[in-house]
């Protein structure tokens, strides 16, 4: 688990200063080691950093202003095989092909013994030496064979190519800026507008889409000619003529016509769950399970206990999740296993807001919970927690998925939109139901969040007018029934936002998340089952509960589905500290001319809607970003 930054200048060498720069904004992804590597008409040398250990700089020269055209920097959070052996940037023997690589592969040694047999060689008992190797005998196909979570930057001069790769369903992150001068990329954006190359720029394409989905959608970012590497791609840079080509290297199976019972889906994710978990905990370093006291954490937690005599948990509490915690705790005892509760209070739930914030680099909609769940962890010195992420996702979690045969039969009426001429919020939020023709709209809806016509609305006319509203370009295959809606929980749900919202939350304080549930085997297996037995329309995860029956107490068992996060709008209506602080950003957003004035008024002075106050914390966090990136 580590931070990865890089850039290719096509037509000029230019100062290492750049990539100095760039590895010292993701320190915090780990700080146990850093390293370089530069090519510059044909030269190529390793260097160190200030924050190399004291072996690697006596191995290679501190990189000081050197000019070059290709640079790579690394900063390693040191999880498996500790030892100076694990260094990157790592080159072949021939030091022809040099790869960084951020994340963890669960099946390295499986990969490695193949390898092995087909006659390679290896110096360490890292997994990046594995990726490395596999690229060698397998070229591009080595990533669908690689079962984790991975950001890659392979540059490969025999070929005379660089290449970009991410992980299945985006557990890593992997942005990158494209324009005529050159290819800068990293694990986070804050490393790329530190880059020369790169200017910020707002994006408003990618707010738009931020403001109505919570999140912004792939590739898109808000920051204009800044992307995310899509989850399952790889991107190959010709370093000859600099032209791109972007694949997929893994696309979603779809579901089977084969009839299996029910009881052999439980039994064989039963059995997939448990060697994912059991590949997961393998780490040189101490390893702990998060549990918020719903069925997700908890069955891991439970399952971790035969892999593992010592197996640590804990639980994040905050107002109002008592019940979690106590189930949670409950659940702790039933297992045998050692758990602690880390209660967050008011006072430590706003401290270092503002800084928290701004650490997510777009628009954000809730207080993220997470981060004080990753400081706890860095604080009890676990640098690696199993989190029950991607469950929701993967088993049809969300109380929202419940409403789908619903609105499969309410699409049937949606001729009557045009005939709703009233524009009270009531009538508006019904013409809004009735204009869902689509899957990709009914997920939309399910968010949350703005509605096309608030955000219409709210944006000045001026810059409305640039926007591109179509986004008929991020829709799927649009299948009427639940397997097109878990496309996109996948897509844009989990890939989009809950991964890369955890791992910007756990990297901040230097801690590796790891999912269980996002095996390669227990994606495929799952996906690929009938619809029939993975959704009945009437409860959330019916085939994860099933699997669970024989590990979980009642009481968690029958826990109803709530959210992991902090009430936002209890702290907005009983904190006057976080009143002050909306009025003061709001305040300031209203001066900025981005958005209509009486708008914002509208929505902070008249919040009937359960849900209204998660548009006034998204205009206070685009405030708060833009703070942060684009103002000096």
């Amino acid at each position: 688990m580590c931070g990865i930054s890089g850039y290719y200048s096509f037509h000029k060498s230019i100062s290492s200063k750049n990539i100095l720069e760039m590895n010292k904004a993701i320190r915090h992804r780990g700080p146990d080691d850093e390293g370089f590597w530069i090519y510059s008409n044909g030269e190529r040398v390793s260097f160190s950093g200030n924050d190399s250990t004291q072996k690697i700089k006596e191995q290679f020269p501190v990189l000081k202003d050197e000019n070059s055209a290709i640079a790579l920097g690394f900063r390693r959070l040191s999880i498996i095989d500790l030892s100076e052996k694990g260094h990157q940037p790592m080159l072949s023997e021939d030091e022809q092909i040099i790869i960084t690589f951020n994340g963890e592969i669960y099946n390295f040694k499986k990969l490695r013994t193949e390898l092995e047999s087909l006659g390679h060689f290896f110096r360490s008992n890292s997994d990046t030496e594995v990726i490395l190797k596999a690229y060698q005998e397998w070229g591009n196909s080595a990533f669908a064979k690689l079962d984790g979570m991975f950001a890659v930057c392979i540059v490969d001069l025999f070929s005379q190519r660089l290449v970009l790769a991410r992980d299945r369903v985006g557990m890593k992150p992997l942005f990158y800026h494209y324009s005529k001068n050159g290819l800068v990329w990293a694990s986070e954006i804050k490393a790329l507008l530190k880059n020369e190359l790169v200017k910020p720029e707002i994006n408003w394409n990618g707010v738009y889409t931020n403001f109505l989905f919570q999140t912004t959608l792939a590739p898109q970012t808000c920051f204009q000619h800044i992307f995310s590497l899509e989850s399952a791609s790889f991107m190959t840079v010709d370093l000859n003529n600099h032209k791109i080509i972007k694949d997929k290297f893994w696309e979603m199976p779809s579901p089977s016509e084969k009839n299996i019972s029910e009881e052999e889906a439980v039994r064989t994710i039963d059995q997939l769950l448990s060697e994912s978990i059991s590949e997961q905990l393998y780490a040189d370093v101490p390893v702990a399970v998060m549990m918020s006291g719903g069925i997700d954490s908890t069955l891991i937690a439970s399952k971790s206990k035969s892999f593992s005599g010592h197996v640590n948990t804990y639980t994040v509490s905050y107002p109002f999740s008592e019940e979690e915690v106590n189930n949670a705790s409950l659940a702790a005892r039933h297992f045998g296993v050692l758990h602690k509760i880390k209660k967050v209070n008011d006072d430590e739930a706003l401290k270092d807001l503002k800084e928290n914030i701004q650490h997510f680099e777009e628009p954000y909609s809730s207080f993220e919970v997470l981060i004080n769940a990753a400081k706890y962890a860095h604080d009890q010195n676990f640098k690696v927690v199993l989190s029950g992420n991607g469950a929701d996702e993967l088993f049809a979690g969300y109380s929202h998925t419940l409403k789908l045969n619903r609105w499969l039969l309410m699409r049937n009426f949606n001729f009557m939109s045009p005939f709703i001429f009233t524009k009270d919020k009531f009538s508006q939020r019904v013409k809004n139901y009735f204009s869902q023709d689509n899957m990709f709209d009914f997920f939309r809806q399910s968010q949350i969040s703005m509605m096309p016509f608030e955000a219409k609305s709210l944006i000045k006319p001026d810059i409305y007018s640039k926007i591109d509203s179509n986004l008929s370009k991020y829709h799927l295959s649009e299948t009427k029934n639940y397997s097109g809606y878990f496309e996109y929980d996948m897509k844009y749900s989990l890939s989009s936002h809950h991964v890369f919202r955890d791992d910007l939350s756990a990297m901040k304080y230097s801690v590796e998340f790891r999912y269980p549930y996002l095996s390669n085997s227990l994606i495929d297996y799952v996906s690929s089952l009938p619809q029939n037995i993975r959704f009945n329309g009437t409860q959330n995860k019916p085939l994860l509960r099933k699997t669970a029956e024989k590990y979980l107490p009642h009481e968690v068992l029958n826990m109803p589905k709530k959210g992991f996060s902090f009430p936002v709008n209890y702290f907005i209506k009983n904190e006057k500290r976080v009143r002050d602080f909306i009025t003061e950003n709001l305040e300031c957003l209203k001066k900025r001319n981005f958005f209509n004035a009486e708008v914002i008024d509208q929505w902070w002075n008249h919040q009937e809607h359960e849900y209204d106050w998660v548009k006034i914390w998204q205009l206070v966090t685009f405030e708060l970003w833009y703070q942060k990136y684009f103002e000096k």
